[in-house]
């Protein structure tokens, strides 16, 4: 209980801190596009910007955590985060032949074909 406490008190504060920093650069902004009505354009122009920044800084972090979640998901699916990448989790038969396919050796072209990238054009 104590641990899901912690890490929300965790997340209200990141999320405070990114909502200030939002409101007072939009607050700064606001003054300075302000600046054309005079004092009265400032004061309205930071309060203003201040709203905005805070508005913008809040769903800028919930998209952050939402990504971050997500990405938290993938990983698990994947192995990452438990140490698994690349073990293999399925039964596949063993190799009845030590061969090796002809596209793996390069030899699967043939010369009349032409390749994927085009022919090879002459110089001018």
């Amino acid at each position: 209980m104590g641990k899901a406490k912690s890490k929300r008190a965790k997340i209200n504060t990141s999320r405070l801190a990114h909502e200030a920093e939002g409101g007072a650069l939009g607050a700064v902004a606001g003054t300075a596009i302000g600046m054309i009505a005079g004092p009265p354009g400032m004061v309205a122009g930071a309060i203003i910007g201040a709203v905005a920044g805070v508005l913008s800084g809040s769903v800028i972090d919930g998209d952050t955590r939402r990504e971050d979640a997500h990405t938290r998901e993938l990983d698990e699916e994947l192995g990452v985060a438990a140490g698994e990448l690349g073990a293999p989790t399925l039964k596949h038969p063993p190799a009845a032949r030590g061969t090796y396919s002809a596209a793996s050796l390069g030899v699967g072209i043939l010369a009349e074909e032409e390749p994927a990238e085009g022919p090879i054009q002459q110089p001018e």
